[in-house]
């Protein structure tokens, strides 16, 4: 049984925590850049760029963080909607691994300014599952897609494992370790804070109104705001300084379409809390909220092509009556739409759309994940800072085919340095490592390379290479402690074997 004691029209998200307020542009002034967009990727390009004391307006043409981000689930997973297998047939192995790295590097992101600000947004690693529709019995066909993906997946390095059973769904699937979940709005509350604590601008019922390349400008409500360079993080890219021709073009690559949602109450601890997505087209997806005494469950799908359903009343209806038949009772008390952006080979477009303008979209069913690292991107570009996935996700690319060389290459340290804090560790149990071998372990928060000997004494030593701070992994053939990033090679103890690191790694920290 459904019961709605009061059915809100908006989301969740943005009833259960307020925004601060910000003015309207009322003045002409001059800054380093001008951000268009008070949605995830835009707040986050403020902040990132404020950090490195760089002058930013950013301008909302409503309220930050209600339109297109306050519309979200808020999954935190760096599994694309495009299936790995599909990306490695279209991009090859190395760049498809690449855009599920720079999911969890987005994570990660998010992860590391929650520590930084202290945020309390209900951020929580959790496991994510892609798994066989739970409205129907899954046939081999499905099963045995699902087990090559797990496999293909564990090839390029991720935590994912085929599950014969998921919790829950009940159906065969893939366990994914290291995603996330939070609360979106609490999150960009904090983010919008530190942006005004250090100096940021921002200026809500602001709509950009014209661009200009000469001076470069941005007008809004009849004021003019001078900068160096423009970010477009409006969901839809605007026009901008593109012209007319162009931005046309790029728009005509994107899908547009709308998805609908659902939330409301079930008893805590009905539902293991994860992440689930199901392999049906469209597909469902599902994602707790815990509150103390309750759990908020959040319940998407029955997408379509934006303006292509007659009744979309029609769409909620269906999506509850799954929702009961899953769950059973539960009180439902939001429902609301939102919409996402596909593009033709199933990656995001991030980067450069004009001389100094740069822009995100395309971020499918990963928009917080990819919104973060469009936001990381641009302050990235703007900064003059490599950025190690600017090809793969350029809005002008042709299919990348081929090994980047820049994984082998001693001068792409940074891609290296981004997988090895982001991609996670080989497990969280001292039990893991076997006699004679080590592991790189995530133990109280820190990555820690592990040695047991035959004898069965451990050993700890910080993981990071104490050259440039890489992590180190585990040389069975050589019994040692190799850095991918720059060679150097350290024994089971920690000392140096090789350089160019000089100090020994250290004990792990209290």
């Amino acid at each position: 049984m459904t019961t709605k004691p009061h059915l809100a029209t908006q989301p969740y998200w943005i009833e259960s925590a307020p925004l601060p307020r910000f003015p309207k542009l009322d003045r002409d002034d001059e800054v380093d850049v001008v951000i268009v967009g008070g949605g995830i990727t835009g707040l986050t390009a403020a902040y990132l760029l404020t950090l490195d004391g760089r002058r930013v307006a950013l301008l909302e043409r409503e309220r930050c963080a209600q339109i297109d981000t306050g519309h979200t689930t808020a999954h935190l997973t760096m599994v694309t909607d495009q299936q790995l297998s599909a990306l490695v047939k279209r991009f090859g192995r190395d760049h498809a691994q690449a855009s599920w790295e720079a999911g969890l590097a987005a994570i990660g992101q998010i992860d590391a300014i929650i520590g930084e600000l202290h945020l309390d947004c209900d951020f929580d690693w959790v496991p994510g599952y892609l798994h066989a529709p739970m409205t129907h019995r899954a046939d081999d066909t499905v099963t045995a897609m699902l087990r090559d993906e797990a496999a293909l997946a564990a090839e390029l390095g991720f935590d994912a494992s085929f599950v014969q059973e998921v919790p829950f769904a009940g159906r065969p699937g893939i366990r994914f370790e290291s995603q996330a979940r939070f609360h979106p709005r609490k999150y960009l509350a904090g983010l919008a804070r530190a942006i005004s604590d250090r100096g940021g601008m921002i200026f809500e019922h602001s709509a950009a109104e014209e661009f200009s390349d000469d001076p470069r400008c941005v007008t809004s409500n009849g004021h003019t705001i001078a900068c160096g360079d423009v970010v477009l993080a409006t969901h839809t890219p605007l026009l901008g300084t593109a012209g007319m021709v162009g931005a046309t073009l790029f728009q005509t690559k994107l899908s547009l379409y709308t998805t609908y949602v659902v939330s409301g109450r079930v008893p805590k601890g009905r539902i293991p809390d994860a992440l689930y997505w199901d392999t049906e087209d469209p597909y469902h997806y599902l994602r707790l909220e815990p509150q103390t005494d309750h759990d908020i469950v959040i319940f998407g799908g029955e997408d379509h092509k934006t303006g292509q359903a007659s009744d979309t009343t029609a769409c909620f209806d269906r999506l509850e009556q799954t929702l009961t038949s899953l769950v059973g009772e539960v009180a439902i008390d939001h429902r609301w739409s939102g919409q996402v952006i596909e593009t033709p080979d199933g990656l995001p477009f991030i980067g450069n759309t004009a001389d100094h303008q740069f822009a995100g979209t395309g971020y499918a069913g990963n928009g917080m994940t990819f919104g973060t690292l469009a936001g990381m991107m641009a302050a990235d570009r703007i900064l003059g800072r490599t950025n190690p996935w600017s090809a793969l996700f350029d809005p002008s690319r042709t299919a990348i085919r081929g090994a980047w060389d820049y994984v082998k290459e001693n001068k792409d340290y940074p891609y290296y340095l981004v997988r090895d804090r982001f991609a996670g560790t080989e497990g969280k149990s001292l039990r893991s490592v076997p006699r004679g071998a080590g592991r790189v372990l995530d133990l109280h928060g820190q990555p820690v390379a592990v040695y047991r000997d035959e004898m069965g004494a451990v050993t700890q030593k910080s993981a990071k290479c104490t050259h440039m701070g890489c992590l180190v992994g585990w040389n069975d053939a050589e019994r040692s402690w190799d850095c991918p990033c720059h060679g150097s090679r350290f024994k089971p103890d920690g000392a140096v074997i090789a350089g160019p690191a000089e100090a020994p790694l250290p004990d792990p920290e209290n």
